[in-house]
């Protein structure tokens, strides 16, 4: 099930409002383990490689702990990051180290203390990537964690320590594990 043209398909909203699983998982390269152990044992085939995922993990490292915005958004950047002129990514926070290229933060968004972005998963029997996408004016509170495939809508709010599995329409307020409409 791989998305083959490069756009995130519409968001379909569940009764509640908020994405389905489905539409989450439509997004994903789901790929099954290369070999007989789980999957993350063969990162390095399926990631580039060791010398590439320690250049990411060391670039994300400095910027977790960067201060300065400006120099923060130059480090995502390099990473292959779409980062908005204002993104404002808070300190302590953790892109994904194997494929950083595939998450987008729209302008004047603004990432938590201490979140997790993700672009795989690795499990027993298969491994997945998809892109993560956050919209311009998004606010996403202190130590949550967004899944792979996931689009946050312009002008959402994500409430602190929030499991973000399924994509947020734009203007939602959300929050839990997992997350759930609040208004």
């Amino acid at each position: 099930m791989e998305h083959t043209n490069g756009e995130a398909p519409p968001l379909a909203p569940a009764a509640s409002g908020l994405g389905t699983t489905e539409t989450r998982r439509a997004r994903l390269a789901i790929h099954p383990s290369p070999g007989p152990h789980n999957a993350l044992w063969y990162f390095p085939q399926v990631t580039g490689g060791y010398a590439r995922v320690a250049r990411n993990a060391a670039l994300i490292q400095l910027a977790r702990y960067t201060p300065a915005l400006p120099l923060k958004n130059r480090i995502y950047r390099l990473l292959g990051m779409r980062v908005a002129p204002h993104a404002a990514v808070g300190l302590m926070v953790m892109f994904d180290i194997f494929f950083p290229e595939d998450v987008t933060l729209g302008e004047n968004c603004v990432i938590g203390y201490n979140s997790t972005i993700l672009c795989h998963e690795f499990t027993r029997h298969e491994w997945r990537r998809g892109p993560v996408t956050i919209g311009p004016d998004v606010t996403i509170g202190a130590n949550c964690t967004v899944l792979p495939g996931v689009v946050i809508g312009a002008g959402a709010t994500v409430s602190a320590m929030s499991l973000v599995n399924r994509d947020v329409p734009p203007g939602a307020f959300v929050g839990g594990v997992p997350i759930r409409r609040i208004r």
